[in-house]
């Protein structure tokens, strides 16, 4: 009997607890309103970026100190990155501060929503009111239809999104606009008060719509950007304290738009370039670090001399161009590979450790990464690796054996999916060495040269002997 009255007691508990946390989140949402929302979508490329404004304001007495941001499941599988920052100053004074941001969970949200909590500066008091500057990038959004076209048809895409701002917080005004990469437009749904001129869409303004209002739209537009998509990409970095880091990338790229049908005219391609194949690419366009040397472009078949390389002391591009032209549906395989100057890119922090300040990402612009592998390949003999990301990652060790390697070399693995241009940031690899082995490998390598000098001239000397 009393432990089933315990039962009952810790049941209660429990249940007054949720209920706790339901009714602070439910007053945290209701803390804020949004007094003028307004987002431009971008749809000049296939990687969608949408700039999103917000002022917010503080109703309720208690300070708040935190904003959420609230995606549809339809968004969610397809975001990349989130970034957030506030406005500080006005006109020609104004300056922008990075705020953090972070996945967060609501126990009252809609079925398959996903939230971020943007981190404020200083908490918000009663009744004061706050500018936030959002971006977030959203891939593979852009559904080619018809799916499959021929050589001579321009490339058609769907967009889905709502005509309003999905948010947990009232909005007092809100407009949505659309870009788009030119005046040919199928069709749009319309949510009056709807205009469309030139190459912009314009949804709204509309006021005073209660939280998670959601009004479907879809848009029927031409986009013949080139699709590039990078299935995988494996980066990997070697460093050697002899003076070079080599670095080796494996791309399997695939032009991720309507998949092409019918036969190929190379003829028709190049004589009507402007009519033929509008919405295929041959060529790419990779930065690379200055003072960039040893560059080479190649795949299975071998070299691809079809490269121009132009560097200075700034930076380093490097155009390259398929052995044939990508349509929708195609796909290649090629490695590029380079060398840079260790001194670029190794330094020593303050605690004696060594580090690698090197990029994140994928050289090629204006592509998507569905797998980003970078292998950091250090030298025999360090120990104690670790990595600085500016966002998250996964990380693993792995052990390399190269050429006259003792114990291997330690390789630190880094995996991130969906990663798109704005990824390309500096990120750091730190690890402890001793210099002990410095000074192995050139002796192994002085001794593997003695003995096939001594091997040579024992061949020699018993062909000299045979001939004799």
């Amino acid at each position: 009997m009393a432990r089933s009255i315990s039962m009952e007691a810790a049941g209660l508990t429990l249940a007054f607890l949720i209920l706790i946390l339901t009714i602070s989140a439910a007053s945290s949402t209701n803390q804020i309103q949004i007094l003028n929302a307004e987002r431009r979508i971008d749809l000049s490329s296939h990687i969608v970026k949408v700039f999103l404004t917000l002022k917010v304001e503080n109703v309720m007495t208690a300070p708040a100190s935190e904003i959420v941001l609230a995606f549809p499941p339809a968004q969610a599988d397809h975001l990349a990155l989130v970034k957030a920052q506030a406005a500080i100053g006005k006109k020609k004074k104004k300056s922008y501060v990075h705020l953090d941001v972070n996945p967060t969970e609501l126990p009252d949200a809609p079925n398959g929503t996903k939230y971020f909590s943007i981190s404020l500066l200083n908490p918000l008091s009663s009744g004061e009111t706050a500018t936030l500057e959002v971006l977030y990038i959203l891939t593979h959004s852009l559904k080619p239809f018809p799916a499959e076209i021929s050589q001579s048809e321009s490339q058609l895409v769907y967009f889905r999104d709502s005509a309003l701002i999905l948010s947990p917080y009232h909005v007092k005004q809100q407009t949505t606009f659309l870009k788009t990469p030119s005046t040919k437009v199928e069709s749009f749904t319309r949510v009056e008060p709807t205009k469309f001129a030139g190459r912009e869409l314009k949804y709204g303004p509309y006021e005073d719509r209660p939280p998670y209002s959601f009004s479907p739209v879809t848009v029927h537009l031409e986009n013949n950007s080139p699709f590039a998509v990078v299935e995988e990409l494996l980066r990997e970095v070697e460093i050697s304290h002899w003076g070079n880091i080599q670095i080796t990338e494996h791309y399997k790229l695939v032009h991720a738009g309507a998949r092409h049908k019918g036969v190929f005219s190379r003829v028709e391609y190049q004589s009507r370039p402007s009519f033929s194949g509008t919405s295929s690419f041959k060529h790419l366009l990779a930065s690379l670090p200055p003072r960039v040397h040893s560059v080479y472009y190649r795949d299975d078949i071998g070299n691809i001399s079809s490269s121009h390389l132009r560097s200075d002391y700034r930076k380093s591009e490097l155009e390259i161009e398929p052995r044939y032209p990508l349509f929708g549906g195609w796909k290649a395989t090629f490695v590029i590979g380079y060398g840079l100057p260790l001194e670029d890119f190794l330094f020593e922090s303050p605690d004696g450790k060594r580090y690698l300040n090197f990029s994140f990402g994928c050289p090629l612009a204006e592509t998507v990464v569905d797998k980003l592998t970078i292998k950091v390949v250090l030298p025999e003999g360090s120990k104690d690796p670790s990595a600085a990301v500016p966002f998250p990652v996964e990380q693993h060790l792995e052990t390399k054996y190269s050429y006259l390697d003792v114990v291997g070399r330690t390789v630190l693995v880094l995996e991130k999916k969906n990663v798109v241009p704005e990824h390309i940031t500096p990120f750091q690899v730190y690890y402890t060495f001793k210099p002990i082995f410095m000074l192995a490998e050139p002796l192994m390598l002085a001794s593997v040269f003695f003995l096939f000098f001594v091997a040579c001239l024992a061949y020699l000397h018993n062909d000299l002997s045979i001939r004799k």
